[in-house]
């Protein structure tokens, strides 16, 4: 809550929070849990005392919580920084393993986020062969689509299983079956679902998985990424033998501590909230699109059930962000702002849609402690904030 001061009134602003894609707020029994391990858990994991052996317990309890929530075996788990060193992990490593096979073909969807879109560009730079494989307006890459950019030279797929901005969700089961008949391996980037769906490593079919603890209400810097037992990697980090002598480092407990409570915190309350989340998400949706001309959905079909991209035509979505935050709600574009200018989504450059739409759409991604009434809020003051940065501009409504 804000208090708002001029010379003759004082404004109290009640703060929205629908930004949870980019991070959410440190559940309770997190913050809890992981302070305790500050306070207890302080020893290296690695020595062989007391002290260090506290600490590599804690972090085998959460090792278990986490292969809980993806249906894994706690060997096949390696804790990370987060979802961007888990992703350059499953790329790279995987990658430099197969070079000697002569496979030197990497696939991405044109979609994906910048961890894994900026490490296909790397490596490209080193001579390995990418493509990126188009969505269609709804946002979901075919099977025919792989299916054809896959050859015999292609090392690895790594295709996401929900998107972060407009949240679809790809068939990553019926995904990695077809680069596998062609020898690939494949690798999902589940940072967008884990703990917000039921995410099975072993259902979906892939070899490779990364997740981040911030996503669902655990803390950043800490994250993890699962393998599949027999799958080749080399390690990106050099050093010692930690995690089985995959990344090696001094481990994060606390932060490891924190993202397996939250693991479990998510595996034991995803349904209910999940119910809740999609009542809110589409409440959004509806109120949004019945007050508010001129705006529409991106991305159709199945959904993560916390995430809504909606477009305003003839508003700059960056406007649009401030003018909310002046009314005390946080919301996202999906795309990077730099030195002012708002960069258009590639997401939604990638489903086809003009320049205009890429620019002009908002990201409402919610969490368990929104309510209706927030919602309601939201859709209360969005007509007259629209109409105001409308008036600013003489071009009609684009039906």
């Amino acid at each position: 809550m804000r208090i708002a001061r001029n010379a003759t009134i004082i404004a109290i602003v009640h703060r929205i929070y629908l930004d949870h894609n980019a991070t959410t707020p440190l559940a309770p029994a997190v913050v809890e849990r992981m302070t305790a391990a500050l306070r207890e858990e302080f020893g290296n994991p690695s020595s062989v005392h007391h002290f260090g052996q506290r600490a590599k317990a804690a972090m085998d309890d959460a090792r278990s919580s986490v292969s809980r929530l993806i249906g894994a075996d706690p060997s096949e788990v390696v804790f990370t920084s987060g979802g961007t060193e888990s992703d350059n992990f499953a790329i790279r490593g995987a990658a430099e393993a197969l070079e000697v096979t002569g496979r030197r073909h990497l696939i991405a969807s044109a979609i994906e986020h910048e961890a894994v879109l900026n490490t296909f560009r790397a490596l490209a730079r080193r001579g390995w062969t990418t493509t990126f494989v188009p969505v269609d307006q709804s946002g979901v890459v075919s099977v025919d689509s792989l299916r054809a950019a896959l050859t015999d030279d292609t090392a690895l797929v790594s295709i996401m299983h929900a998107n972060n901005e407009i949240g679809t969700i790809q068939p990553v089961a019926a995904l990695a079956g077809v680069a596998h008949e062609r020898g690939a391996l494949f690798h999902t980037d589940a940072v967008q679902s884990a703990g917000k769906i039921p995410v099975n490593a072993r259902s979906l079919g892939v070899d490779l998985l990364s997740l981040s603890a911030h996503k669902f209400y655990g803390p950043k810097g800490a994250g993890a990424m699962w393998i599949r037992r027999g799958t080749r990697l080399l390690p990106i980090l050099t050093g010692g033998k930690h995690e089985r002598s995959r990344r090696a480092g001094t481990e994060n407990v606390a932060g490891i501590v924190g993202l397996g409570v939250a693991a479990e915190l998510a595996r034991t309350k995803m349904a209910a909230d999940a119910d809740h989340l999609a009542a809110l998400r589409d409440r959004l949706e509806t109120g949004i699109l019945r007050a508010v001309s001129g705006t529409a959905v991106n991305g159709s079909g199945e959904r993560v059930p916390n995430t809504t991209n909606i477009s305003f035509d003839r508003v700059e979505a960056e406007s649009l962000l401030i003018a909310l935050d002046l009314e005390g709600v946080a919301v996202s574009t999906g795309s990077a702002c730099s030195s002012g200018t708002l960069e258009p989504s590639h997401v939604l450059k990638a489903m086809g849609f003009p320049v205009h739409r890429t620019q002009n759409s908002i990201r409402f991604s919610l969490g368990a402690a929104n309510t209706e009434a927030e919602i309601d809020h939201v859709i209360g003051v969005l007509p007259r904030i629209v109409e105001k940065l409308r008036s600013l501009t003489r071009t009609p409504v684009r039906a």
